[in-house]
Parts: structure tokens; sequence; C-alpha cells
């Protein structure tokens, strides 16, 4: 029974397995180690300022540091890692005797693919279940010692649902004590107002469990009022703090299923400030896919032997992988402040490369 071609590796695809996979991993240990230095020169003083011992810069701060950046930046590393390899093959003419041996462009781009399936594949792993638990350790790290400004520490005229027909406010928020001022919570039977409660304020504990102190409780049963009042009442209501105070920082801290979860709450609570998390959740679904998209660019652009060298083959890529990202960016500012879709800023970077791709794949030696 013969083996599935797709799945035999012969001799060249090792060869340019090996040479892509190596050259990304050079480029990852090259340019974060350089983004390191450059770094710790840039917060060395706040370091010393906010007295941060050295265990916790190095293993609270850069050991989450380099697998953050690292997946952020996977994609310009696959394409500087394409062009290079690939470039050097095509100077040393060995793009050209593959061709030569009856090996098309398509089959070439086997390995390649192979290649950036892998990286795929840990990029998806690390980025939805495995860097987003230690992200909240580099973040409480920076909010401790870096920029203590960062820290949300409360929030005003917060409004939501918390049930079908329930529906509560806050005049103000505050976190360090978990405590929220001027609060009411309404309840409805269809558009009818059945009760409102009113109180000074309301602490929460743990578990859903709140304590309402100065409070006043209305009844309404047709045109007949009810009021009781009380200094202090235990209650519980299905909201936690995190729910309604959140941070520019907080969709890196929740896995992919967290943040479908979340979502999925939010919008059933009314929320209308979760479409960072959206994009966050979309994004690391689409920068899948860049992988394969950013290495047929580069293969397609560096497997000519060019006039200018390898030096202009790395600038093309560099050019390209920086738009990449900005328009991952503008994108994403859009989704944010100017009402695009989440799903839409997300993808739209991968809609428009991937056009690119195939027009450079149809220019490509056969």
């Amino acid at each position: 029974m013969k083996k599935n071609a797709l799945f035999t590796l012969k001799r060249l695809d090792r060869y340019i397995i090996k040479k892509f996979l190596g050259t990304y991993i050079f480029m990852i240990v090259l340019i974060i180690s350089i983004a390191v230095v450059f770094d710790i020169n840039e917060k060395i003083d706040k370091f010393m300022t906010n007295n941060a011992s050295l265990h916790a810069i190095i293993f609270d701060y850069y050991l989450n540091f380099i697998p953050y950046y690292t997946n952020l930046f996977s994609p310009l590393f696959v394409f500087l890692a394409v062009i290079f390899f690939t470039s050097k093959m095509a100077n040393n003419s060995e793009i050209i005797a593959i061709l030569s041996n009856g090996i098309g462009f398509r089959r070439l781009m086997k390995p390649y693919m192979i290649s950036a399936l892998v990286i795929a594949i840990f990029s998806y792993v690390f980025g939805s279940h495995l860097i987003p638990p230690a992200n909240a350790t580099r973040i409480s790290f920076e909010e401790t010692y870096v920029d203590p400004r960062k820290k949300v520490t409360g929030d005003r005229d917060i409004q939501f649902r918390v049930g079908p027909q329930t529906i509560v406010y806050f005049e103000n928020f505050d976190m360090n004590s978990k405590t929220g001022y001027s609060f009411s919570m309404d309840h409805f039977d269809s558009l009818q107002l059945t009760s409102r409660l009113t109180a000074r304020s309301i602490h929460y504990d743990s578990a859903y469990h709140w304590t309402i102190s100065g409070y006043q409780i209305r009844r309404f049963e047709g045109l007949k009022e009810t009021i009781t009042k009380g200094e202090s009442i235990d209650t519980v209501i299905q909201i936690v703090p995190n729910d309604f105070i959140i941070a520019t920082t907080d969709q890196q801290m929740m896995t992919s299923p967290q943040l479908r979860r979340y979502v999925r709450s939010q919008k059933e609570r009314g929320m209308g400030n979760i479409q960072a998390f959206q994009i966050e959740y979309h994004s690391r679904i689409a920068s899948v896919f860049s992988a394969f998209i950013l290495t047929l660019i580069g293969a397609a652009i560096s497997a000519r032997k060019a006039k200018g060298g390898m030096g202009l083959n790395i600038g093309v890529g560099l050019l390209l992988s920086m738009a990449y990202i900005l328009f991952m960016t503008v994108s994403s500012s859009f989704a944010v402040k100017g009402g695009m879709s989440p799903f839409i800023a997300a993808w739209i970077p991968n809609v428009i490369f991937t056009g690119i791709a195939l027009f450079l794949y149809g220019r490509a030696p056969d």
C-alpha cells in the first residue's frame, strides 16, 4: 500500500523544513534579545525606583514578556525567516537547481506549508491557552513596578442588565474597596416596574455575595406602593466587579474559551464595551492563517535571484510585514472606536494579503 504523497517527506522537504524552522528560531532569539535589552534600558530606572526585586524582574516579568511578544510578532518572524533563508538559497542557485530538476514551485511550497502549519499550531495553542495566564503575572508586575497608573481603580455611571428583567446602576464603583455608591436595582415585569431598590453603598464580598447598606425598597402593585427601609442587608447578585470594571489589558489575560464565555455573558447583560475582547478572540484565530499567507508571499518574493541581493528581498519583506502589522492596528482601532465589526477587523489584513499572495504566487518562477 503506497503512502499518501502529501505526508511523505523527501530529503528536499526535510532540508527546507530544517532551514525554515531553524531560521525562524534564530529570528526570534535575535530580535527578542534586542527587544529585551531595549526594554531593560527603558525601564531600569522604574525598577529601581519602585524597588522591584531581581527575582520578580526575571521570573514575573521577562519570562512572561518573552513568550508574549514572541507570539505577538510571530507573523513578522515567519515572514523574515522565509525571506532570509529563501533569498540565500536563491543567491546560491539552489532554487534554480530545484526548479530545473522538474520540481515546480507548487511542489516546492509543500515543506514551506508544513513548517507554517507547525508554527501556526504552536502559536494558536500558546496564544489561546498558555500565554494568557502568564500575561496576568506580567501585567500585575507592570502595574506594581512600571506604571501604577495603568491599574483600573474604578468607574462611574455603570448600568447594565443582570437578568432578563433586572437592571442595576452604580453612580461610581471603587475597585480597591470593592464598594459601589449610589446603587439602584430595578425589577420589571414586561415593561412594568415592579420594585426599585436604592442604597447608599453596596460592597462585594465573594461568590456573588453583596452587602447593601442604607437601603430603601419600593414595591409596586398596581396603584399600591410599599416602602421598606433598613441599614444593612445581605443578598446574592449574579455579578462580580470584574464584569463591569474593565481594563484595556483584561482581554490579554483570558484564554480563548474564557473570552468566548465572557463576550456571550456581556452581550446577554447589554454591556457595550466588549469590542476589544471580540477582536482579541478573532485575532488569535486569524493569526494562525497569517503564517500560511506570509509564508507564501515571502517564498514568492525571494525565490528569484534579485539584482540587489538578499538586502533588497529583506527590505521588501520588512516593508510588507510592517504594512501587515499596520493594517492589523488600524483595523482594530476602527473596530474599537469606529464601529467596524470585530470579525472584519481581525480578518481584513488576511483578506488583503491573501490577494497579494495569490498575485505573487502567479508570478513566481516555475
